[in-house]
């Protein structure tokens, strides 16, 4: 298991401070895609084997979570494109779902995110 992120890091401590329900819901469910896009870019990969039965573990959990409704939209076009694990997949995924997690999570989730899709554009980069 990979060490937390800054971008993982910002999540948790989000996380830690909303009241229960549909906001920490959603804030765990953006940590865990988040998570799952930024092992994508690791060096060296993981093995595919692995990487398909995190984002279908990531599936069944979203069922089970209360989200705002934009939310969950957005982690489920996340998890079909995380289906075919690809490391350039992983800037795009977690581009797309910064504005949603604005939109539901407020400013501090969003940067987040986009913290973390910078550092996996850098990462395929380099």
């Amino acid at each position: 298991m990979s060490a937390l992120t800054p971008a993982a890091l910002a999540l948790v401590r989000i996380m830690a401070e909303a009241p229960r329900g549909p906001r920490r819901d959603g804030v765990f469910a953006l940590w865990l895609a988040v998570r799952i896009a930024e092992d994508l870019v690791l060096t060296p990969p993981q093995p595919e084997r692995a990487a398909k039965r995190r984002s279908a573990a990531l599936e069944q959990r979203l069922s089970s979570l209360t989200l705002p409704s934009q939310l969950r939209r957005a982690l489920g076009a996340a998890v079909s494109e995380l289906r075919e694990p690809r490391a350039d997949k992983a800037p795009l995924v977690l581009q797309q779902l910064v504005a949603p997690a604005r939109e539901a999570l407020g400013p501090e989730a969003a940067e987040a995110v986009a913290k973390a899709a910078r550092a996996a554009r850098a990462a395929l980069n380099s």
